[in-house]
């Protein structure tokens, strides 16, 4: 049984940092890509970042570059979101995200394919 649970969101600051958790159990780890993604009220789910299994490289998107960085750590079958300078637009559920061998390019796929955790709240006060 795949399961993703996420950790680690809270209320911070703008300018504060986070370190997002999402342990994943039931699966072969290496086999799948993963992203972390995220709701905010009123708006779409979008894609953050992305660890890609095949190469270990990972990608993060135009909004976070800079200030996001994914990793996971194959031992403990856990990937990670650090979140720096944060701000009040990155405030949103978080959720973590596994699919079985594509890395797909579009939410959608995503949604329809994917393994999902629960989700974190992100809150980012001015």
């Amino acid at each position: 049984q795949v399961q993703l649970m996420e950790s680690g969101g809270g209320s911070v600051q703008a300018g504060g940092s986070l370190r997002l958790s999402c342990a994943a159990s039931g699966f072969a780890y290496n086999s799948y890509c993963m992203g972390w993604f995220r709701q905010a009220p009123g708006k779409e789910r979008e894609g953050v970042a992305y660890f890609y299994p095949e190469s270990s490289r990972t990608y993060v998107v135009d909004s976070v570059k800079g200030r996001f960085t994914i990793s996971r750590d194959i031992l403990k079958s856990t990937m990670y979101l650090q979140m720096n300078s944060l701000k009040p637009e990155d405030t949103a559920v978080y959720y973590c995200a596994a699919v079985f061998g594509v890395c797909y390019s579009s939410s959608s796929a995503w949604a329809q394919k994917a393994y999902w955790g629960q989700g974190t709240q992100v809150t980012v006060s001015s």
